[in-house]
This record gives structure tokens, sequence and C-alpha cells, in this order.
């Protein structure tokens, strides 16, 4: 299913990946997040996703008029948690609203995995 806008001059239809991909870009973009997760179901394993694989850490359903958004993420420890969830749904429905037009999303992020850098 696509997400529907219709203007003056005829309808724009926009791709769930489409949606998934520009979520991931606007993401990667906000101090504390390391980077996108994908679980695997099976092993219940987190695992770090390169930049090209942004839209795998991110499912996105479209019931009606509503876009429901679930981000997957990994953040870097010692970082408040609750701060980088809050910047990632202020950036992304920010950057959608600004992008695509679209107002009435739900956004939803799921901490993954918290990883360390520069051990001393």
């Amino acid at each position: 299913m696509v997400k529907q806008i219709k203007n003056d001059l005829g309808t724009i239809f926009i791709s769930k990946d489409v949606i998934a991909a520009i979520t991931g870009i606007s993401a990667m973009e906000c101090y504390g997040l390391v980077g996108m997760s994908s679980r695997n179901v099976k092993d219940g394993i987190s695992e770090l996703l390169g930049r090209d694989n942004l839209s795998k850490g991110i499912e996105v359903e479209i019931k009606g008029d509503k876009v429901l958004i679930s981000i997957n993420i990994i953040v870097e420890y010692g970082i408040k948690v609750s701060e980088v969830a809050h910047n990632v749904i202020d950036k992304v429905k920010f950057t959608l609203k600004e992008m695509l037009d679209l107002e009435n999303v739900d956004i939803h992020v799921n901490i993954q995995s918290i990883r360390v850098s520069n051990i001393k």
C-alpha cells in the first residue's frame, strides 16, 4: 500500500520504501545515534546496519490517513537514551512534514542496543 496525496494538479503516490528511506536518513542526523538496527528474529540478535540498509531497520504501516513508523536504533553509551529517542522522533516528524507534507505520523523508537565506542 502507498500513501496518496491529492492536490490541484493530481494525485501523488508515495511508497512505504520512500518514507522508510527518508526516515532513516533523517534519524541518522541525530546526535547520539550510532546506527539503525535490524532485529534477527531467529536469533534475537540486533545487528548494526550500514548506510545502504538504513530503511531495513524501519517498518512503515499506513492505516487510512495515518502513517505508523517503527524505528529500531542503536545508541551511543553515555548519552541519555530518552533524549536521543525524542530527538529522533522530532527530527523525523519535521523532515516528513517538510519533504512529503505528512502530518498524521506516529513514530515509535525501539532502542535495540547500546554501543560502547573508544574504550580506554
